[in-house]
């Protein structure tokens, strides 16, 4: 790690004197492409040569302390060792989770694809209570939530809702809720009062932009329709409902939510582009090693994160061993305690591995 370290120090000082060069100052591209690389170091040197600093100090007073005779200065020496020994192990912790790769899709915006799963009707109103918990989530830290499909249980539920979250950080928060969620709790529609347990399944799709990936337009039958509602009914005269099938993959999108044609279809082909994406990033991902893709465990559909315990007022992550009470007010929204204990381990796991 410290060889690491110091490269990337000899590398930022490098910068500083090529962009103080006249022919980087002249060649404004150039310039600007030095000093994105900079600013991209510029926290981890600051920290580095601040760890070194300290660790200079801490030396020098160690040093002052056998030199040291008296009670009473002895004992202040010794609280400044405490205090530097402090200071270092906290610059410690941040400069080992600073050379952690970053996650290049983490200030893109989402897709998220909530699916009633096991349990009926029940699945659905699950379905529908974990949107709600995420659109609520969604607005607390100002995104914005844009329903894309909508296909209802005509109870108040939902057996499959897609819908976009656009705000920086996104998908850096919602990753850690791929997977398959359970709910334990005595459905509303259960009459003697015994606990069902009902399962949803959430994907969460970083937004593919078009350099991302490119599709050809000849693989993909468009048809257009009419909206269709609760029933099955019409409720707009005008054919605007798009569905796209890649025939490559066979993969069906449909939208319907816009009363615009055009916007339906460009929403749909965001649906396409992100699935797609993650497809071929699933198939990367079955290459690497088992210990990574422990991250956040597998990110199979069929794998069950998380239990919402209605009877015992708990929420239970099954891959960090978390419990947390007050589950209303989780699925109001309140996911930061959650979401931050599984970032938390996440790091954790990278930084084993790459110390490891």
């Amino acid at each position: 790690m410290w060889d690491r370290l110091e490269e990337i120090d000899k590398r930022y000082r490098e910068l500083e004197e090529q962009i103080a060069t006249p022919e980087i100052t002249s060649d404004p591209r150039q310039l600007q492409k030095l000093a994105q690389e900079r600013s991209g170091l510029e926290d981890v040197v600051t920290r580095y040569r601040q760890y070194k600093d300290i660790d200079q100090s801490l030396a020098e007073t160690r040093a002052m302390l056998g030199d040291e005779t008296d009670d009473e200065m002895a004992s202040l020496v010794k609280q400044e060792i405490a205090d530097l020994e402090q200071q270092l192990e906290r610059i410690l912790e941040e400069l080992k989770l600073s050379l952690l790769p970053e996650d290049e899709n983490d200030k893109k915006d989402i897709i998220m694809e909530i699916r009633a799963g096991a349990g009926g009707d029940e699945a659905g109103l699950f379905a529908a209570d974990l949107f709600r918990m995420y659109s609520r989530y969604a607005q607390s830290k100002g995104w914005d939530i844009d329903v894309i499909n909508a296909n209802e249980s005509g109870i108040g539920g939902f057996k499959e809702i897609i819908f976009e979250v656009k705000g920086n950080g996104a998908y850096s928060r919602f990753k850690y809720e791929m997977g398959a969620h359970r709910v334990q709790r005595v459905p509303v529609t259960e009459s003697s009062g015994r606990i069902h347990t009902s399962t949803a399944t959430v994907a969460v799709l970083p937004q593919a932009d078009e350099v991302d990936l490119a599709i050809n337009p000849d693989e993909l039958r468009i048809d257009i329709f009419h909206s269709g509602g609760a029933g099955g009914q019409n409720v707009n005269k005008v054919a605007t409902a798009v569905r796209i099938t890649h025939l490559p993959t066979g993969m069906v999108v449909v939208c319907q939510d816009e009363r615009s044609q055009l916007r339906n279809k460009t929403k749909a082909m965001d649906v396409l582009r992100a699935r797609l994406l993650d497809m071929e990033k699933r198939k990367q991902d079955a290459a690497v090693s088992k210990q990574r893709r422990l991250q956040v465990g597998t990110g199979d559909r069929a794998e069950k994160i998380r239990t919402y315990n209605f009877p015992q007022d708990r929420v239970s992550d099954h891959r960090i061993g978390l419990n947390l009470h007050n589950l209303e007010r989780i699925l109001q929204g309140d996911l930061d305690n959650l979401i931050d204990a599984l970032a938390t381990d996440d790091r954790a796991k990278q930084l084993q591995e790459q110390l490891a």
